[in-house]
């Protein structure tokens, strides 16, 4: 009971206390970064009030995690498959993106912060947060560190593109400003298509051991469902409103009971590393500009090094089609995970 009540408690004041101070800040996503603030502030300075051993309920967020799959696999149409060379470019980018930022990353890791080099090689991954955990974890990787560094590359990305991005365009984007491909109103009658496309998507995610499973799958079932005609997915504000809450709480989580020097010392290493990435990330979506017509601030979130999740709800911001976006980013997740693979067979396995 008391787990059930902290997670009423924090799901209560995401949406009624920390969503809407974002609102009146002007934050971009604010349903999204400011439950993440509200939880992450409380699980470093007071964890103690939280039940020992509290971890947010993982079905509730795989549920809505699903949620904004759905929504972004109802985006997804044959056009953006019509031109496939112009995605075999997208490929070769990434596949260069990804090997330059895993050699900087790792440089960065290795000689400025001192970690062995496990840890400096999956705490530089650019994608794959589970699975480089989990590849660090078999190799004897140092696991808080790791932790730390996935979590920091994901929240200071998520965080700092769509503040930069607002800057830069002269306004802010995010869902404060409304911009949505959700459904104003609630069609009840649509619930159960929804349901039952939610749960064929994280079934097949799991069963098919996608990248991302709790996002691609429902993203998947979605676009099956939408481009064979069966039903439109089209899901009511609301209901996404909550999922970034739900999504922001259980993110910001992960920082509970972390050391306060090992956070600081991670969060300058992680400095480097993003402004690093994402220099990069912006020479590369310069490139990739030469081959596709979109806009250079939609390349530029196709390839920002955050949460799959994260980087569809600001492409969805700017109104920009997230299935574009979703796209790139699973093909980056593929290719660092299989050269986060074939690297870590070289390192020595723990005994």
């Amino acid at each position: 009971m008391p787990r059930l009540t902290a997670t009423l408690a924090l799901l209560l004041s995401g949406w009624l206390i920390a969503a809407p101070l974002a609102v009146f800040a002007g934050l971009p996503l604010p349903y999204l970064l400011g439950p993440l603030m509200l939880s992450a502030s409380l699980g470093i300075l007071r964890p103690g009030l939280l039940p020992e051993g509290y971890v947010f309920p993982q079905p509730v967020r795989l549920v809505f995690i699903g949620l904004i799959g759905m929504m972004i696999g109802g985006q997804i149409t044959p056009a953006l498959f019509s031109e496939p060379l112009r995605l075999i470019f997208s490929v070769a980018a990434l596949a260069g993106f990804v090997a330059a930022v895993q050699s900087f990353n790792y440089l960065i890791f290795r000689h400025f912060g001192g970690y062995d080099r496990a840890t400096a090689l999956c705490a530089g991954a650019p994608g794959g947060l589970f699975e480089s955990i989990a590849l660090g974890e078999e190799a004897g990787a140092d696991l808080p560190r790791l932790m730390l560094q996935q979590f920091l590359r994901v929240i200071l990305v998520v965080t700092a593109l769509p503040i930069g991005l607002s800057l830069w365009l002269g306004a802010p984007v995010g869902s404060s400003v409304g911009a949505s491909f959700a459904r104003a109103g609630t069609d009840w009658g649509a619930f159960p298509a929804i349901v039952a496309t939610l749960a064929a998507g994280i079934l097949a995610g799991s069963l098919l051991r996608l990248p991302a499973r709790q996002l691609t799958g429902p993203l998947l079932a979605a676009a099956v469902v939408t481009l064979t005609g069966l039903a439109p997915i089209s899901l009511p504000q609301w209901l996404i409103n909550d999922a970034q809450i739900v999504v922001g709480i259980a993110l910001g989580l992960r920082f509970k009971g972390l050391d306060r020097a090992l956070l600081m010392r991670g969060a300058w290493l992680s400095l480097l590393s993003v402004a690093g990435m994402m220099l990069l990330a912006a020479f590369f979506a310069g490139l990739l500009g030469l081959a596709w017509s979109e806009p250079f601030d939609v390349l530029l979130i196709s390839f920002a090094p955050g949460g799959l999740t994260e980087m569809a709800l600001v492409a969805l911001s700017l109104e920009a089609n997230p299935a574009f976006v979703t796209l790139h980013h699973i093909i980056r997740i593929l290719l660092t995970v299989l050269g986060l693979g074939a690297l870590s067979r070289r390192l020595p396995r723990k005994l």
